[in-house]
């Protein structure tokens, strides 16, 4: 026989775990990862996967600020930027980002094989927080820049 207590029980339980599901799902962090490079860009799946970090992916400028604008009220934890893409390139879209009130805030790491002293300057000037050159960085250094903005 069930008693009244015990419905009272089972309620409470179910839920205390529909907040606990509730608050996990709200602080899901994730990044962007925006590259065109095919190769790269199996490289960062394969090792933002097996790292466990929840990622999402962009080939090209348009496609990113598309994700970001879509999930504006969801932004990432951060966002790992190419310069050279088709349809916007990363400065573009890095001004885009700066210009829109939800996702000005959003911090935005490059990462590019354009180290010409300028380019660092003006993706810094633009809001960048970081502008890392792809050919001297490890891909495991990205991945710990990456795991310092999830937390």
């Amino acid at each position: 026989m069930i008693y009244s207590q015990d419905i009272n029980i089972i309620v409470f339980v179910y839920f205390c775990i529909a907040c606990i599901l509730l608050v996990s799902m709200s602080n899901n962090k994730w990044i962007l990862v925006v590259e065109d490079d095919v190769f790269i860009d199996k490289a960062y799946r394969a090792k933002f996967a097996h790292e466990n970090i929840p990622a999402e992916y962009a080939s090209d400028g348009d496609t990113a600020l598309k994700i970001l604008q879509e999930r504006s009220d969801d932004t990432p934890a951060v966002v790992l930027l190419d310069l050279m893409l088709p349809r916007k390139n990363g400065f573009e879209v890095l001004e885009e980002m700066k210009k829109n009130s939800k996702l000005k805030n959003v911090p935005v790491i490059i990462l590019s094989n354009l180290g010409q002293e300028s380019d660092v300057k003006k993706g810094m000037a633009l809001g960048a927080n970081e502008y890392l050159v792809k050919a001297e960085t490890k891909i495991n250094t990205i991945i710990e820049k990456a795991r310092e903005y999830l937390k």
